[in-house]
């Protein structure tokens, strides 16, 4: 519990720290992007009751995530893409456990309109999730 307590005190500079993160590739092994995404996880677990107000932010920044690994061009293998791809769709499902469902609703009309599979394969999982 007490690392609940923390993340709650701190979650406004983490938040900045965790989208920093999320908006830079830091290279072909994106180490740093895949361990702020467990982190972005264990704070939606830890301090779900402040997420609701978050949800605007955090649903872009982890969209963008989502667009930027299916469409970057760069030497990244493909298990860190779908690593981060899967990472990012954790974060998408737990956040809409926490604010009731209201993830799927506002997911629901990016699903019907993207092109993209992989991205619409991650918005799948998203919608299908319990």
């Amino acid at each position: 519990a007490r690392l609940g307590i923390l993340i709650v005190r701190h979650l406004k500079r983490l938040e900045r720290v965790i989208l920093g993160y999320l908006e830079v590739s830091d290279g072909p092994e994106e180490e740093a992007r895949l361990g702020i995404l467990q982190t972005l996880q264990c704070t939606i677990e830890h301090a779900w009751p402040r997420m609701p107000c978050r949800l605007p932010v955090l649903l872009k920044a982890l969209l963008r995530l989502l667009w930027d690994v299916h469409t970057e061009r760069g030497p990244t293998p493909e298990p860190v893409r779908a690593a981060l791809l899967h990472g990012a769709t954790q974060c998408l499902i737990l956040l809409d456990r926490c604010c009731q469902g209201r993830v799927k609703v506002l997911l629901a009309g990016v699903h019907s309109s993207c092109e993209e599979n992989r991205v619409r394969e991650c918005l799948r999982k998203v919608q299908e999730s319990t």
